[in-house]
């Protein structure tokens, strides 16, 4: 028993150690890439995660469908490669009558339920996630119009962004483990994530921070965006961890799957990215590609005086 209880914390944390490495690897080759490879990626990762999401709901006692969160998803991907967000809100609209049609033809109790996380599905596992795409693609529309249909440009400030996302998101993960771990006094979210600590929280904002600012000077950012994307993605990657943390805390499970030994499942592993990414893009869209926002706001503001 002795030997059993020192050797499987040891086991789990190597077991955590190599699936983190080889998810993390494929992940950066694949984000390098870009284009039909990362498509494939986000696919895999969207259809496990979506096959989770609603597991993890029938333990609540709603029956979203995965058919029509897998439909949307596929319809969002489509949109999403091709680079058409503007059909993104048609999408949308078109997903929601199709999870009420779902529900009037061939649903069953809990009616409201299954139609409400029919939508949260599709949003939650696809329109989010799909966003990677859009961002890797910022500042594309230099390359010529050969490479923007093979989706053979790699060398675009979209592949800066998604690296500055992953890498801060994982320092993130670091720094509210490590500082969390040993100067942790104060909970964060006790009903929650009870693990969880302030100064956990805040050390994983100071990394994520640092990190940030590292980044920013190999892919030639200035430093004031380099400090507030570091905000949001820290940010929004801790808040995506917990919200994660409450959809399988008040549906009773610890795990969203046991794919990833050591890890969980595919939700657990990318929940810390898939409220980062759109928000990270909007910024990166309309404030660092772009100042159309700005001066949208601008000729608001005048507009009134």
């Amino acid at each position: 028993n002795c030997i059993m209880e020192n050797t499987t914390p040891k086991k789990s944390a190597i077991q955590r150690l190599i699936t983190g490495l080889i998810f993390g690897f494929t992940a950066l080759f694949l984000l390098i890439a870009g284009g039909l490879p990362l498509l494939l990626l986000i696919a895999v990762v969207v259809i496990i995660g979506s096959i989770e999401y609603v597991k993890i709901l029938q333990h609540k006692g709603f029956y979203p469908s995965i058919k029509v969160i897998l439909v949307v998803n596929t319809i969002f991907a489509v949109i999403a490669y091709f680079n058409c967000s503007r059909l993104m809100p048609v999408a949308l609209s078109a997903g929601l009558i199709i999870a009420f049609m779902w529900v009037l033809f061939k649903g069953r109790q809990p009616y409201i339920a299954n139609v409400a996380t029919t939508v949260l599905g599709f949003i939650y596992c696809g329109w989010c996630p799909l966003y990677l795409l859009f961002l890797r693609d910022l500042g594309a529309q230099n390359s010529t119009s050969i490479e923007m249909i093979l989706k053979t440009d790699i060398f675009n400030a979209g592949l800066g962004y998604v690296i500055f996302l992953l890498l801060c998101v994982v320092m993130t993960d670091v720094g509210c483990y490590v500082i969390g771990k040993n100067f942790g006094k104060h909970k964060l979210a006790p009903v929650i994530s009870p693990n969880k600590t302030i100064e956990g929280s805040v050390g994983g904002a100071v990394c994520a921070i640092l990190l940030g600012l590292v980044i920013a000077y190999f892919i030639k950012l200035p430093f004031y965006h380099a400090i507030i994307m570091s905000i949001i993605v820290t940010a929004f990657a801790q808040i995506g961890d917990l919200c994660e943390s409450l959809i399988k805390r008040d549906a009773g499970v610890k795990d969203s799957g046991d794919l990833l030994p050591g890890h969980g499942g595919f939700l657990d592993r990318s929940d810390s990215y898939i409220l980062t990414i759109p928000v990270l893009y909007y910024y990166c869209a309309y404030f660092v590609q772009s100042n159309d926002l700005l001066m949208n706001i601008g000729n608001f503001i005048k507009g009134l005086f």
